[in-house]
């Protein structure tokens, strides 16, 4: 399929699952634009599986957000953003992914280099299978981790922390991060046996190692997040309700004052960081073990 027809049809999928997550209060006008602007991006440049791992993430994630919310409202306070994706968040999320897709487009295809083998192209699309897996940990760490009946332990010097506190683990949030990451991986390899399989009718079974790749790389990053949110993370305290949280104004309205972290490290540059991370440690693995 050449490029503009994919173009359009990533618009056109990004923005009807960003209409209906609209509609179920998963994202806010801003989140949709972001996804329609990512979605578009990776279905074009990257194709059907670059695309169908975007949207495995997104609505997994989008489905757990809303999985016992009752219970996390508590906690769900002390975020910086609310159970609303904005457009932040995508693209802290998504926009290291559409970067990736534009390098392959323009380094790869534009350039007439095959993909087969190509170095290039293998650390590329391993570091985005990377950077979604380690989006998808941590937020299934995020979403089921503060349902944990243990008490968060801070990952820097195991004391214990408060529920939702930045940098806090328990080892059932850690366990929803590995299979997070792993989810991404079978997702992929599945992807890339159906397009093998459409395309050339066999499988490429040699490319099993994505799935460990993208766990591994997945739970690394997302443990570099809780590593981040213990320590250089932007932190508030509320002097009203003596809690801290990651807003300038806490949810009972009252202005909040810093307490701790770097003032420009807020949620979102930490996801993308994360991702960072796990992309390039996938990317790496990727080129060791598939090349």
């Amino acid at each position: 399929m050449d490029i503009l027809p994919r173009l359009a049809l990533g618009l056109a999928l990004s923005g009807l699952i960003g209409l209906l997550a609209y509609r179920r209060n998963a994202l806010a006008p801003s989140g949709v634009a972001g996804a329609m602007l990512v979605g578009t991006l990776i279905f074009g440049f990257g194709g059907w599986t670059w695309g169908l791992t975007l949207i495995a993430f997104f609505v997994s994630s989008s489905l757990l957000s809303q999985y016992r919310r009752a219970e996390k409202q508590a906690v769900a306070e002390q975020f910086d953003k609310g159970q609303r994706r904005d457009l932040g968040q995508v693209l802290a999320n998504g926009g290291l992914g559409a970067l990736l897709a534009l390098a392959v487009f323009f380094l790869i295809d534009l350039t007439g280099q095959v993909r087969a083998g190509n170095p290039l192209y293998i650390y590329l699309t391993v570091a985005y299978f990377g950077v979604m897996a380690t989006v998808n940990a941590d937020t299934w760490a995020t979403e089921l981790g503060v349902l944990a009946r243990e008490r968060p332990r801070l990952i820097t010097t195991g004391r214990p922390a408060a529920p939702g506190t930045s940098g806090g683990i328990t080892r059932y949030g850690t366990l929803a991060a590995l299979t997070g990451a792993a989810f991404i991986g079978v997702t992929a390899f599945l992807l890339i046996q159906l397009a093998s399989w459409a395309t050339r009718a066999q499988l490429l079974l040699a490319d099993l190692p994505i799935v460990a790749i993208a766990a591994v790389a997945g739970l690394v990053g997302s443990l570099f997040d809780s590593l981040l949110g213990a320590t250089v993370q932007r932190i508030f305290w509320c002097d009203r309700c003596e809690k801290e949280t990651e807003r300038q104004v806490h949810s009972c309205g009252a202005p909040t004052r810093p307490l701790r972290g770097w003032s420009w490290m807020n949620n979102d540059m930490v996801n993308l960081l994360s991702s960072l991370v796990g992309g390039l440690l996938a990317g790496s693995l990727g080129l060791l073990i598939l090349l």
